[in-house]
């Protein structure tokens, strides 16, 4: 995808910085007393394999707390636990955003359907298993006890459009994909700038942003035009509209249209940002967005992940392992001699570097 083999892979450093790895065979019978080892004195399991594939190894729902009952045990599958379709394999392209409706959902008529960026669902699933675990933990501390959490992919993929799918469970009314040429409401739009850039009007409160808008565009007449002095009229006559906005918008650049807006403190706006807009960004920066995470070579800027402790601010502690780094001492954590682990490694059961395929 990045045109090439490259020293390091962004996108394992982002998802697994500051943890450990241990690997291990888990069809291998002293392999799988590791992984019970593991977890006897673990609050949480997670897992996002299929449940046939758990049930083969013994590590299914049922099986796992019923030995460690005040386990936390988390599974994250494609499609949920239970129906015909239950232990089908899934990407998050699959089942989060082509069979939950989120790519049609935002597929323009006569247009293809557009494509996911990498991850979005996995990271989406990510919050909500984390936060499900964070309850359950919670629980433990009134009950005693462990419970089984779960979410899918397809489950998350609804909940992102909710309001769509609600409306359509409520009402039995599908929502009409906006088009920008002719978009009911006009002040909810993105527009065109002088040098071949973008602003995004977001004027939801139609009575109250509009003004603003008629006012910065220079316009403010169009506030007693009978064409756009209501919410209605602006609806009727929102092609010829929003061609007028495209026209005023293209005869100053963003930066110009920048400086206007900050003088109509209702108006609310974002610039449609490209990546390298982004990191260019001062808000981007402000906001904690970024993170030096230590390293072999000293430190790497990434991306932090989006929650903020005022207690104890988190600090990134070090670089994505790699697969198998910390076997070794995590065995010998859990009590393992050297020439035990010596063993392990030499039997397969175990691994201080990536399996060979």
């Amino acid at each position: 995808m990045l045109g090439g083999d490259l020293e390091v892979n962004p996108v394992f450093e982002l998802d697994n910085r500051a943890k450990r790895s241990i690997s291990l065979d888990l069809t291998h019978p002293d392999g799988m007393a590791v992984a019970h080892e593991l977890l006897a004195g673990a609050d949480v399991f997670v897992t996002n394999i299929r449940a046939s594939a758990l049930e083969r190894l013994g590590l299914d729902p049922g099986a796992v707390t019923s030995r460690y009952p005040r386990l936390i045990y988390a599974i994250l599958t494609g499609y949920g636990l239970a129906g015909k379709d239950a232990d089908h394999g899934a990407y998050d392209v699959a089942a989060f955003w082509a069979r939950s409706g989120i790519a049609a959902s935002l597929q323009a008529p006569g247009s293809p359907l557009p494509f996911q960026r990498a991850g979005m669902g996995d990271h989406s699933i990510a919050m909500t298993g984390a936060a499900m675990v964070c309850a359950a933990l919670y629980a433990r501390h009134d009950t005693g006890h462990g419970q089984v959490v779960s979410s899918s992919l397809l489950r998350q993929g609804v909940y992102t459009i909710g309001f769509d799918v609600n409306v359509a469970l409520m009402w039995g009314r599908s929502l009409a994909v906006g088009v920008r040429e002719t978009m009911g409401n006009p002040t909810v739009n993105n527009y065109r700038t002088a040098d071949d850039r973008y602003v995004w009007i977001v004027g939801i409160e139609a009575d109250r942003h509009w003004p603003a808008l008629a006012r910065v565009v220079g316009r403010p007449a169009w506030l007693q035009d009978d064409r756009f002095s209501t919410g209605r009229s602006r609806f009727v006559n929102a092609r010829e509209l929003v061609a007028a906005l495209d026209e005023i918008f293209a005869t100053k650049t963003r930066a110009e249209w920048i400086e206007r807006f900050a003088t109509e403190p209702d108006l609310f706006w974002a610039p449609v940002n490209t990546l390298d807009d982004l990191l260019q960004d001062e808000q981007f920066h402000a906001s904690g967005a970024v993170v030096q995470v230590p390293d072999d070579s000293g430190t790497s800027a990434m991306v932090a992940t989006p929650g903020d402790f005022g207690g104890v601010p988190p600090q990134p502690r070090w670089r994505a392992p790699e697969l198998g780094e910390h076997t070794a001492q995590i065995l010998t954590e859990l009590g393992h001699d050297a020439a035990d682990v010596e063993r392990l490694i030499g039997l397969g059961a175990a691994f201080t570097e990536p399996r060979s395929p």
